[in-house]
C-alpha cells in the first residue's frame, strides 16, 4: 500500500520548489497564510496546486473552545478549500478563543484542554460544525502541551478515539508531539521510558481512523523540551515513525520545519528518510 510523503512548504522555498518540482507526493501549508480573496500568496499556492496535491494545516480554528468556532475564520477556510480542493484539511485538539472583558479574543496559541466529557462534547460540536461547512472530514492533531490541565478523567488516546468515533473525523498523529510530551513528563518527575510510553500511546489509537503522520525536530533545554520544528528529526522520533507507519498503513507522512528553515535539500533528505521508513512497512 502506498504511503505518501510530503514536506511543509514555507516561504523560503516557494520559488525553488515550483522551479525544480522535486518528487514529493504532496506539500502542506498553513491555511491561515492563504486567507483572502486574492494576492500573491494565493497565486503561488494555485500554481503549486497544478503540480502537487495540497494538504491544508490550520492553527487557528481553536476546536476545543467552548465559545465555538469563529464565523469569519470558518468562512475563509471554506473558501480556500473550495479553491484548492486539498487532499486533506487539519487543525489541532486545542482551545484558543475565550471571553475577556466582555469580548471574545483569540490567544494566538495552541492551548491544551482537559480530557473529559465536557471538553469532548465541546470539541465534537465544533469539529462537526467545521465538517458540515467544509463537506469533508477534518483531521485533528494531538497537541504538544507544556502544562497538565486539571480535570482530565481519561487518557488522551481515549479522548481522541471517542472524538473520531462520534464525529467521523480523522486523526493527524504527530509523533514528535507525543515524544516531546513524554520527555517533559519525565522532566516533571514521572518514572517513564519516553520511547516505550510513546509506543504504547500509538498502540492505544484504534486503527482505521488516522490519515496523516507528522514528524519534526524539537529543542531540548535544561528543564523543558520545546516543540519548535527547528532541527532534524531525532532518531527516537524516527523509531516512532516506523512504528506508526507499520500500525497505520496507508497514512501520509509530513516533515515539518518552521523555525530556522534550512535549504530545501535538507527537507528533501528528511522526506527521503521518511519514505525509506514507509518502504519497510510489513505487509499485512
Amino acid at each position: 500500500m502506498t504511503q505518501p510523503v510530503g514536506i511543509g512548504w514555507r516561504h523560503a522555498h516557494y520559488a525553488q520548489l515550483l522551479q525544480e518540482q522535486p518528487g514529493l507526493d504532496f506539500i502542506e501549508v498553513h491555511s491561515e497564510n492563504f486567507f483572502g480573496e486574492g494576492g500573491a500568496a494565493l497565486a503561488v499556492l494555485l500554481a503549486a496546486r497544478q503540480r502537487y496535491e495540497i494538504s491544508l494545516h490550520g492553527v487557528g480554528l481553536a476546536l476545543g473552545s467552548a465559545c465555538g468556532i469563529d464565523d469569519w475564520h470558518l468562512d475563509q477556510l471554506a473558501q480556500l478549500v473550495q479553491r484548492i480542493e486539498p487532499v486533506r484539511v487539519s487543525d489541532h485538539a486545542c482551545f484558543a478563543r475565550g471571553p475577556v472583558a466582555g469580548n471574545t479574543v483569540h490567544a494566538a496559541d495552541l492551548l491544551p484542554i482537559p480530557f473529559n466529557s465536557e471538553a469532548l462534547d465541546v470539541m465534537c460540536a465544533n469539529v462537526q460544525r467545521v465538517q458540515d461547512r467544509l463537506r469533508r472530514p477534518l483531521l485533528v492533531e494531538n497537541l504538544s502541551a507544556y502544562v497538565r490541565m486539571a480535570g482530565s478523567d481519561r487518557d488522551e488516546t481515549d479522548f481522541l478515539a471517542e472524538l473520531a468515533l462520534r464525529t467521523g473525523c480523522g486523526l493527524l498523529i504527530d509523533v514528535n508531539n507525543i515524544y516531546v510530551n513524554a520527555l517533559n513528563a519525565r522532566l516533571a518527575g514521572d518514572n517513564i521510558d519516553p520511547l516505550a510510553a510513546c509506543m504504547q500511546w500509538l498502540d492505544r489509537i484504534p486503527q482505521g481512523i488516522d490519515s496523516e503522520i507528522h514528524v519534526a525536530g524539537h529543542c531540548v533545554m535544561d528543564d523543558i523540551v520545546i516543540d519548535d520544528h527547528g532541527s532534524l528529526v531525532c532518531d527516537a522520533v524516527w523509531q516512532l515513525h516506523r512504528h506508526a507507519v507499520n500500525r497505520f498503513k496507508g497514512a501520509a507522512t509530513l516533515v515539518e520545519w518552521d523555525t530556522g528553515v534550512p535549504a530545501l535539500e535538507v527537507l528533501l533528505a528528511e522526506a527521503a528518510r521518511a519514505r525509506s521508513n514507509t518502504l519497510e512497512v510489513v505487509a499485512p
